[in-house]
């Protein structure tokens, strides 16, 4: 719940609560409102940059379909069917855009969807426009419930349109409660923030602003997935390797660290699959992330992670390294039988088969000392990791000269 919460506020929640409140309660200073005409601009060819480098199809498409609805818009101004048009059809294409696969932009598949989406649907849809606008527009407008009454609603939000907006809103939402992360959620503020202007009247520059403000939830949703990727490790979900080379540079001059390995992580991937090894690396992080003592956990690489312990000396570190390893040996790993249900039954199940497979941990723990880098701190609790698999793994073992462990 926490990551979806997460994905929904970082960053498209929060750019929503500081553009209306921008848009509502501030006086723009002289040299922000000289940027305003610029500011649609450098959002689409930033998203569009950004989504051609990192190869985000659905990005571009969005950013696309913003350009495409605000130059309908301009070219007929005042127009009611294309208004209503545009607010149905951006929706309905936005879901088309979120529920399609990333698959490039120059290749076949997504040169084909630029061309029906970009090219063949505009020219459908002015064609249709300028040869009966009356039959299309009392067609949408057609009351389909009694209430709200249409006379309530804004003249670009008829029955129909309200169910497709409510419609694709649903879809979005749900999408993000199924893979909760930020594009996910910049996809659905995307929605409000593009078409509630223009369903409430909205016309004009103020109309682009709007947009621009919808292409820049999803521009920022990029950054901060790229962010995300870069920093976070996403088997574990733990903080990655780069995150950890910038904690070890804000460290003071007073920290420790342990390094844990998975024992004999090896044989349960050649035994039993790489499957049942990405399930043993998730068990132990989740133990490794509830670390105490204000201990920091983050994935070194492989079957291997790393412990920071700021402002803490090896002594203080200790009985908190020692309650991982045992939490760790006490944890349940159960091999499942091959015939059972990935989701755990309602009732026990009877059928024999299933094994109970002990992960056990190693740890290296090292303090900074004198002058020691943060580099040579790693190393020292590396080595001392290794003594600790030497004398029997499963156990605790101190830098250089110093070790103290326990064992199975």
């Amino acid at each position: 719940m926490v990551k979806i919460f997460s994905s929904l506020m970082i960053p498209g929640g929060l750019v929503l609560l500081l553009g209306t409140t921008i848009f509502f309660f501030v006086e723009l200073p002289p040299a922000a409102r000289s940027f305003l005409p610029f500011y649609p601009a450098v959002v689409v060819i930033a998203g569009l940059l950004l989504g051609w480098r990192f190869n985000r199809s659905r990005i571009v498409f969005a950013l696309l379909l913003l350009v495409m609805a605000d130059r309908a818009l301009a070219l007929a101004p005042q127009t009611l069917p294309v208004a209503t048009a545009v607010l149905m059809l951006v929706p309905l294409n936005l879901v088309w855009i979120v529920l399609s696969s990333e698959r490039g932009l120059f290749t076949r598949r997504g040169l084909a969807r630029l061309v029906l989406q970009f090219g063949a649907q505009p020219l459908i849809v002015a064609y249709y426009l300028q040869d009966r606008p009356a039959e299309i527009l009392a067609a949408i407008h057609l009351p389909l419930f009694s209430w709200p009454p249409p006379d309530l609603l804004p003249k670009t939000l008829p029955h129909s349109v309200l169910i497709v907006l409510l419609l694709a809103g649903g879809i979005l939402l749900f999408r993000l409660f199924v893979r909760p992360n930020p594009v996910e959620g910049g996809f659905f503020w995307f929605l409000p923030v593009a078409c509630l202007p223009l369903a409430l009247g909205c016309a004009g520059f103020d109309l682009t602003l709007g947009f621009a403000t919808a292409g820049l939830i999803l521009l920022l949703a990029l950054i901060e997935t790229s962010h995300r990727m870069a920093y976070k490790d996403e088997l574990t979900g733990l903080p990655a390797r780069r995150a950890l080379s910038e904690s070890l540079v804000r460290l003071g001059r007073r920290y420790t660290v342990a390094m844990v390995d998975i024992d004999h992580f090896k044989k349960v991937n050649d035994r039993f699959g790489h499957d049942v090894g990405d399930q043993a690396l998730k068990m132990v992080a989740g133990e490794v992330a509830r670390i105490s003592g204000g201990g920091q956990a983050f994935r070194y690489g492989g079957e291997e992670f790393t412990l920071l312990f700021p402002g803490k000396e090896m002594a203080e570190a200790l009985p908190h390294l020692e309650k991982l390893r045992q939490a760790i040996q006490a944890a349940e790993f159960i091999l499942r039988h091959p015939s059972r249900p990935k989701n755990a039954p309602k009732r026990v199940p009877t059928k024999r088969g299933t094994q109970r497979l002990q992960i056990t941990v190693s740890i290296g723990v090292a303090g900074r000392q004198g002058e020691m880098s943060a580099e040579q701190v790693i190393k020292a609790a590396d080595k001392a990791l290794y003594r600790a698999k030497e004398e029997g793994r499963n156990r605790v073992c101190q830098g250089p000269g110093k070790k103290s462990g326990s064992g199975n």
